[in-house]
């Protein structure tokens, strides 16, 4: 089944997808300038054309594992998707994704605006592939 990982941010989304076995995750595109209300639309769209059976949600939350806004808006958002999905739409803890994808771009020398446009589509591949990994573990 393929399952698609989603990095929400305010002004970009990362998208990623598994392969059909759910084994290994690759970025799909990064959503710029879509609204809130438009987001899961655009989601369900990408959902669809990909086959994706399931979502993981990347779950801002703070160090201290506590939610802050961010993780807030998280939330409803999964419930939104869940909605316009008809799909199980999984949070998945992502602290340090982003920081983790800047320094992935970093090895690869990824300067610039090609990083500001990548740099959420890793993020996501990062939340997904984490998913995937702890999946198969337990399986």
């Amino acid at each position: 089944m393929v399952v698609l990982g989603v990095d929400y941010g305010e002004k970009r989304t990362g998208v990623a997808a598994s392969d059909a076995l759910g084994i290994l995750a690759s970025p799909v595109q990064v959503l710029e300038g879509v609204s809130r209300k438009q987001l899961p639309v655009a989601l369900a769209a990408i959902a669809q054309a990909r086959g994706a059976g399931k979502v993981i949600l990347g779950l801002p939350l703070n160090m201290n594992g506590s939610k802050g806004e961010k993780a807030l808006q998280c939330e409803a958002l999964a419930e939104r998707l869940r909605e316009e999905l008809q799909l199980p739409v999984l949070l998945w803890d992502e602290r340090l994704t982003t920081v983790s994808a800047h320094k992935a771009l970093n090895e690869v020398n990824v300067r610039g605006a090609k990083r500001k446009q990548i740099v959420d589509a890793v993020a996501a591949v990062m939340i997904l592939q984490s998913y995937l990994d702890q999946k198969g573990a337990r399986e």
